[in-house]
């Protein structure tokens, strides 16, 4: 799929093995939070893509895409590598599980589904939505954005578990549209959790990241 070539901004750790991407918003590009873009690069000669979601609560300029890097992999090192002014292709938005305006936001995410998470929640916060964020990860990322999160006055679980009690207590009172993201087996245990809470699941929007890399 053809795409424009952009500029990178910045690159920045937020996490273990996890960078921020900021990229220079294409002309006519229109992407809310939560879709994804194909990013392409040149390895060892190779063009690699991948799909990433978008982590920034706007376009406006720039955006910002999240990226866990496996040191086995292909394109995530390459795009950690990255220096500003130096550029990658962009093609998109993709997808239709995004914000879009709910008055109540309730965000799961497992891994590196954190990235639209944290930019749905700024988004929804910035426009006076309830947030509920619940994220599943022993190292967390993005842990200053989900601070300020919770400062603005979302609820923000932090487990490594997202069927426990804590858990499926917050998903039964939270509200509104859910939104779950991540790999595949976090889907499953996400959706097990929301209808152990006595949530609807089959009325989330979900985006699935496929088979987790280690279980490739």
């Amino acid at each position: 799929m053809d795409g424009t070539a952009v500029a990178v901004r910045a690159v920045e750790s937020v996490g273990t093995d996890t960078i921020a991407l900021t990229l220079e918003t294409p002309a006519a590009f229109d992407a809310e939070p939560g879709q994804f873009v194909q990013l392409a690069g040149t390895v060892d000669g190779e063009e690699i893509t991948r799909h990433y979601t978008l982590s920034s609560p706007d376009t406006d300029e720039t955006f910002e895409v999240t990226v866990e890097v496996d040191p086995e992999g292909t394109l995530s090192p390459y795009l950690a590598g990255l220096e500003p002014g130096e550029t990658v292709e962009v093609a998109g938005p993709f997808g239709d599980s995004y914000y879009e305006a709910e008055e109540n936001v309730v965000l799961l995410a497992g891994g590196p589904g954190v990235g639209p998470a944290v930019g749905i929640g700024e988004r929804a916060q910035r426009e006076d939505a309830t947030v509920t964020v619940v994220y599943e990860d022993a190292d967390p990322a993005h842990e200053q954005r989900l601070t300020d999160l919770a400062v603005g006055g979302a609820t923000v679980v932090i487990t490594d578990d997202v069927s426990s009690e804590e858990v499926l207590e917050v998903l039964a009172d939270a509200g509104g549209q859910t939104f779950i993201y991540g790999f595949a087996d976090f889907l499953d245990r996400a959706t097990a959790a929301l209808d152990a809470a006595n949530v609807d699941a089959d009325d989330a929007k979900t985006e699935n990241f496929g088979p987790a890399p280690d279980s490739e």
